[in-house]
């Protein structure tokens, strides 16, 4: 067996060092073994050959920036593993792509379980107040699952810029002096203080803050493992919080409902002069309308967007285009297609002969309904109680635009203008005369472009969806 020694359990330049040597002197890696300075030598145990310049090898960074998190995992056949795939890689270049192979798995699931490590410590991590010769400091002290201090501590750097602090741990302590980060030796829990004044405090906000009537514990636990609970202020409150919570559910139920919002309240009552939007209100320009919308609550959707996105262009446009709802940017930016099919729009206006400025574009429905998926804001589809509704705003805007064409892009867009559904693929490319008489042209949206994968069958929807805007361009 030939060993190659490392300076301490996180040294990944001198791991990279040894298997590079390792995988030109032909090394297998049941033959390779890694050791930590200051562990004791096996009988048998040869050392590790000097490497070579002669038979350089590079291995795919993707797999460089994996294992300087793998070698951050407590399990002590990290490095074997690691040589593993570093043997394997010469003969598989793409290897690091095939997430099913074992030893890749492997290596990405200690991978995730090391970030998890690092997400907990700055979750975690309880400083307290100490008083040392140059003044005010702050120590904390943690246990991290995997070695994570030298790659979590950073974050606390740009948390905690004007304090003083030290993070003492197991596996090694840092130190922020206000101008430099640096990390010592291992410590110990008794190095650290047991409690100070503040504790008290946090304790008080944390009881304060605690949700009895959203408590899942099963989820909580899950969150706030309980190896972390012995170095966690809170976590003496907890399993009290827990025994109450059922009594303290029926006291918030059996409490009478707050008063709304007097501000919100008054602001309502004058935009829609205590009548329900759509009876005494009216907007006198889009201005108005644009103001008085944010203020909708006429369907769910107006609680959970950002903002409502009323239309934009001309006031004496005489195209009005109408898409289905604001995208995840429109919600944000507060303008209607800016996202990519909104780029696609103007694209095919522009080819059609149509400029999107002399238009007056909006939506049937003004705010973003979407469900979350971690980061992500995904789309859904309004309902029709949810198009009904917010009909009235997009009636004000033809009311103030007073259009001679309307382009209904989908079959949301349809239902709004038409006050009927119809089949995208029946009525598109005719003109439908509405009672006020403007010309109705229905096509689809160009987002359900965006979705077709056969880039064949995208182009000849392209060309019919062409089509229908220079049909629309007819009508003008």
């Amino acid at each position: 067996m030939q060993v190659a020694t490392l300076r301490h359990p996180t040294d990944f330049d001198g791991w990279r060092a040894a298997a590079r040597a390792f995988r030109q002197a032909g090394v297998r890696p049941e033959s390779a073994a890694f050791r930590i300075g200051g562990e004791p030598v096996g009988l048998f145990d040869e050392a590790a050959p000097a490497g070579r310049n002669d038979d350089a090898f590079t291995t795919p960074g993707a797999f460089i920036a994996l294992a300087r998190e793998v070698i951050l995992h407590r399990a002590a056949d990290r490095f074997d593993l690691l040589y593993r795939l570093v043997w394997r890689l010469r003969q598989e270049p793409d290897l690091m792509r095939i997430v099913t192979d074992p030893d890749v798995a492997d290596a990405l699931e200690r991978a995730k379980n090391v970030s998890r490590a690092s997400h907990k410590m700055k979750a975690f991590v309880r400083f307290r107040r100490v008083e040392d010769t140059d003044g005010e400091a702050w120590v904390a002290w943690f246990e991290p699952a995997h070695f994570v201090v030298e790659k979590t501590a950073p974050f606390f750097v740009r948390r905690f810029t004007t304090l003083r602090w030290s993070i003492l741990t197991p596996d090694g302590s840092g130190y922020w002096d206000g101008e430099a980060l640096t990390f010592g030796p291992a410590a110990t829990r008794d190095m650290a203080p047991a409690e100070d004044e503040i504790e008290d405090f946090w304790k008080t906000y944390y009881a304060a803050t605690f949700n009895p009537a959203r408590l899942k514990t099963r989820t909580m636990q899950g969150e706030m493992p309980r190896r972390y609970w012995k170095n966690l202020p809170e976590a003496q409150l907890i399993p009290d919080l827990i025994a109450r919570s059922g009594a303290r559910t029926e006291v918030m139920v059996a409490r009478p409902a707050t008063a709304p919002n007097a501000r919100l309240a008054k602001t309502l009552s004058r935009m829609n002069r205590d009548q329900p939007f759509g009876d005494g209100f009216a907007p006198a320009n889009l201005a108005e309308l644009g103001h008085a919308v944010q203020a909708c609550r006429r369907c769910p959707i107006g609680c959970d967007a950002t903002q409502g996105v009323c239309g934009e262009g001309p006031r004496d446009a005489r195209l009005m285009i109408v898409g289905e709802q604001p995208g995840d940017q429109e919600d944000l930016t507060g303008r209607p297609f800016i996202g990519p099919a909104g780029e696609l729009l103007d694209a095919a206006l522009a080819e059609a002969g149509i400029v999107r400025g002399d238009a007056y574009v909006t939506n049937a429905v003004k705010h973003f309904k979407h469900t979350p998926r971690g980061k992500r804001r995904l789309h859904q589809t309004p309902v029709t109680s949810e198009i009904s509704a917010c009909r009235w705003w997009l009636d004000a805007e033809r009311r103030l635009i007073q259009p001679k064409v309307i382009l209904a892009l989908g079959a949301t867009a349809a239902l709004s203008v038409l006050g009927r559904r119809v089949a995208v693929s029946e009525a598109r490319g005719r003109a439908i005369t509405l009672p006020d008489g403007a010309k109705v042209v229905v096509t689809v949206h160009p987002a359900y472009l965006l979705r077709i994968p056969d880039r064949t069958g995208r182009a000849a929807e392209r060309e019919r969806f062409l089509d229908d805007l220079r049909r629309t361009g007819q009508q003008l």
